[in-house]
C-alpha cells in the first residue's frame, strides 16, 4: 500500500512539473511576442494592405483615394512595355545566382574550409564584398566600369583593347551587372557552406581517406550530402534575394540604358514611385509579393518531396 501511494504521488507530481515549466515558458512569449507582432503588423501588415489597396484606384499620392479602376493597373503593368525586359533581367540574376554564384561560393567553402591563419585571411578578403553597402558598391563599380577614367578603359589601354561603355550598351550593361552581384555576394554564400563543411565530423572524412576514396569523390558523395540544409537555405536566400534586387542597380545604372537593365523592384520604384503612380505601383507590388509567395511554397513542397524521398 504505501509503495503504490508513493508511486500515486510521484506520478502527480509529473504533470504538475509540466504545467509549472509550461507556465515558466509563457513568461518571455507573453513578454516578447506582443511588441514583435505590433511592430510586424506596422512595418509589414499594414504596407501590405496599403499596396494592395492602392493598386484598384487611380492615386498619385495626394489627396483622397477616390478613383477606383480596378484592374485597370494589373493590365497597365502586364502590357508596359518595359515589365517583361524587368521580369527577364530578375529571372537572368536568378539563373546567374544559382548557375555560377553558388557553385562559386560551393568550390570556395570546399577549398577554405581547413582552419588556419592564412585561410581566414583569405576567407575575411572574400567576405568582405557582402559587408560592404549596396550603394557603396554599386557606386564603387560604376567608377571601375566608367567609360572615361574608370578602371576598366585604363587596363585596356593597357592590353591594347578598346573597351566599350559597358553601362551604357544594351548588350554589356547586364552582363556587367551580373558580375557585380556574383562579387558582392558570394562570399556570404561560401560562409554559410563554410559552416556546414566545419560541422562534418572529421571521423568520417578520415574514415574515407583511409579506405582509399578519392577527394573529389569525398566531396561528391560525403561532404556535399552532408550539407544538404546549409545549400537548401543558400538556394532561398539567392532566390529570393534576386527577386528582390534593388539598391545595387540604382547607384550602378539606375535601369539604362533605356530601361534594359531594370528589375521588378528598380520597374516599381522608376515607374511607380517617382512618377506618383502609386496605384500602378502598388499593382507591380502585389504581383511581385504573390511571385515570392508562389517560389517560397513551391520550393518548399519540392524540398518535402525530396526529403521524403
Amino acid at each position: 500500500m504505501g509503495s503504490m501511494a508513493t508511486g500515486g504521488s510521484g506520478t502527480a507530481t509529473v504533470p504538475r512539473r509540466q504545467r509549472y515549466m509550461d507556465r515558466k515558458s509563457l513568461v518571455p512569449l507573453l513578454l516578447f511576442l506582443p511588441p514583435t507582432l505590433v511592430l510586424f503588423t506596422l512595418f509589414v501588415v499594414l504596407p501590405m494592405v496599403d499596396a494592395a489597396t492602392f493598386s484598384f484606384f487611380d492615386w498619385n499620392g495626394y489627396g483622397p483615394i477616390t478613383d477606383f479602376v480596378g484592374l485597370k493597373n494589373y493590365d497597365d503593368v502586364i502590357t508596359h512595355r518595359n515589365f517583361g525586359t524587368a521580369v527577364r533581367n530578375s529571372l537572368i540574376v536568378v539563373a546567374v545566382s544559382l548557375l555560377v554564384q553558388l557553385p562559386l561560393a560551393m568550390w570556395c567553402a570546399i577549398a577554405l574550409a581547413e582552419r588556419s591563419v592564412n585561410i581566414n585571411i583569405l576567407r575575411t578578403l572574400f567576405f568582405l564584398p557582402f559587408m560592404l553597402a549596396e550603394v557603396a558598391a554599386g557606386l564603387i563599380w560604376k567608377f571601375v566600369y566608367d567609360g572615361n577614367y574608370g578602371l576598366l578603359p585604363v587596363v585596356g589601354d593597357a592590353i591594347g583593347v578598346k573597351m566599350p561603355f559597358v553601362l551604357g550598351d544594351k548588350l554589356w550593361v547586364i552582363p556587367a551587372i551580373m558580375l557585380v552581384i556574383t562579387w558582392k555576394y558570394f562570399g556570404f554564400h561560401m560562409m554559410i557552406y563554410i559552416a556546414g563543411l566545419q560541422s562534418i565530423p572529421s571521423e568520417v572524412i578520415e574514415a574515407a581517406r583511409l579506405d582509399g576514396v578519392r577527394r573529389w569523390q569525398i566531396v561528391r558523395h560525403i561532404k556535399i550530402p552532408m550539407i544538404r540544409s546549409a545549400i537548401v537555405i543558400s538556394v532561398f536566400f539567392a532566390i529570393t534575394g534576386a527577386l528582390q534586387l534593388f539598391d545595387l542597380i540604382i547607384p550602378l545604372s539606375n535601369g539604362g540604358p533605356s530601361h534594359s537593365s531594370h528589375t521588378i523592384v528598380t520597374f516599381l520604384y522608376q515607374f511607380g514611385i517617382l512618377r506618383m503612380k502609386l496605384g500602378f505601383g502598388g499593382a507591380v507590388s502585389v504581383l511581385l509579393f504573390v511571385a515570392c509567395v508562389i517560389v517560397a511554397l513551391a520550393y518548399r513542397r519540392i524540398l518535402f518531396k525530396v526529403e521524403q524521398n
